[in-house]
């Protein structure tokens, strides 16, 4: 098996979560097994009814228990979610500790870390932690500033004519 990668897709363009799970569909038909963690998403029952069918080879993963998107919130239903976003956080460590996937997708996770949900020094934790052959691949709006230096490919998704 190569090398895995760690990638990012982000920008304000539509299509980040889109081409990750591209990605994911693609090494699990190389028969690798893939998981999703979502962070800050509202709950599309559409959406994850898809990525259920194709159990067990890409398994979705989701903390939050609101069904609304994380800004939508009220200030105490925030606190409430930032305590499972971090166990999110800790199951995504584990699962690389462990080896439980060859490819995990964090979806959205560059909008926890925009937040003040968790740190650079986190992000940079769970990145560093990876087995040399597990893939990541990284999702959200805005790149943050302190792991660049860890992605092996950066791709900015971005609105050319809307």
């Amino acid at each position: 098996m190569s090398k895995g990668l760690i990638s990012v897709y982000y920008g304000n363009g539509r299509g980040k979560t889109t081409a990750a799970l591209g990605q994911g569909i693609r090494a699990a038909s190389q028969g690798k097994s893939v998981f999703i963690i979502q962070f800050l998403k509202e709950k599309n029952q559409e959406e994850i009814s898809f990525i259920a069918r194709l159990e067990p080879e890409i398994k979705l993963f989701r903390f939050e228990k609101a069904d609304e998107g994380f800004d939508l919130l009220s200030e105490d239903e925030k606190q409430e979610e930032i305590s499972s976003i971090r166990n999110g956080m800790s199951f995504a460590k584990k699962v690389l500790v462990t080896e439980e996937c060859q490819v995990l997708i964090l979806d959205e996770v560059l909008g926890i870390l925009e937040q003040g949900i968790i740190t650079v020094e986190d992000m940079r934790s769970i990145l560093e932690s990876k087995h040399e052959e597990t893939e990541i691949i990284l999702t959200g709006q805005k790149m943050c500033p302190g792991i660049e230096d860890l992605m092996n490919r950066i791709y900015t998704i971005s609105i050319v004519k809307d």
